[in-house]
């Protein structure tokens, strides 16, 4: 579904990514590791056009998008869940929601039930819907982040770092309606810092450091390797 060939990217004179290479089957649930700096945010922010790639290949269904400007990649049915929420906190759910329904004609036809799709994935959201967003608690803007990116109905769901600043009961939940998505179609692409629960939660997995992939394989089996262990997990 995803093909990224020989990525390097950056921005402006500095560069963030060397050669990064990685694939991304439809159906799965991938996850990136790895520290700070490492060049995880860019990497999703250059899939969707939002940093320029120096060069490199990215595709999609079998089609190139790197080049693309970022709303043409996204009516193809890629969506991105930011780091940090980026909600317009002076609107209400409803209207947060809704804006994620503008980018193509069938998100909008199907709005209503997309939805009800996410209220049954985040229930507290329709107790929520007239609420301005920044009364929202950190846990429920995050899910409305995510909720945003589904009324879009992508393919692909790219996630940086949906853990952060959350409490583990919280994290759980989100990782929940993370499986219950992917149970129903959406393919998922997921940078996370709580390297525990990703590799738990992914197919596969690659770890980025200095902005270069040094090691990929099975998240479960990842968990069980000793450099992974003693510098991600402790």
């Amino acid at each position: 579904m995803l093909s990224v060939e020989n990525l390097s990217a950056g921005y402006g004179p500095i560069q963030v990514l060397w050669n990064v290479s990685f694939y991304v089957k439809k159906g799965e649930r991938v996850a990136i590791i790895g520290p700070n700096g490492a060049g995880k945010t860019t990497t999703l922010k250059a899939i969707v056009g939002l940093v320029k790639i120096k060069s490199g290949v990215v595709k999609f269904m079998d089609e190139k998008i790197s080049g693309l400007p970022t709303h043409e990649i996204i009516k193809r049915g890629i969506a991105l869940v930011p780091e940090g929420r980026r909600l317009f906190p002076k609107m209400t759910v409803l209207e947060n929601l809704r804006l994620g329904a503008l980018i193509t004609p069938e998100a909008k036809a199907k709005f209503k039930d997309t939805l009800e799709w996410v209220f049954q994935l985040f229930p507290i959201l329709k107790e929520r819907l007239n609420q301005k967003a920044e009364t929202l608690s950190g846990g429920e803007g995050q899910m409305l982040t995510i909720a945003r990116a589904l009324m879009a109905r992508p393919k692909l769901l790219l996630l940086d770092e949906p853990s952060l600043g959350l409490g583990p009961i919280v994290v759980n939940q989100i990782f929940n309606a993370l499986e219950k998505l992917n149970q129903e179609g959406v393919t998922i692409l997921l940078v996370e810092q709580y390297v525990t629960k990703a590799l738990e939660f992914s197919d596969r997995a690659y770890v980025l450091e200095r902005g270069r992939i040094v090691m990929e394989g099975v998240g479960r089996d990842l968990l069980k390797n000793e450099y992974i262990k003693r510098v991600y997990v402790g």
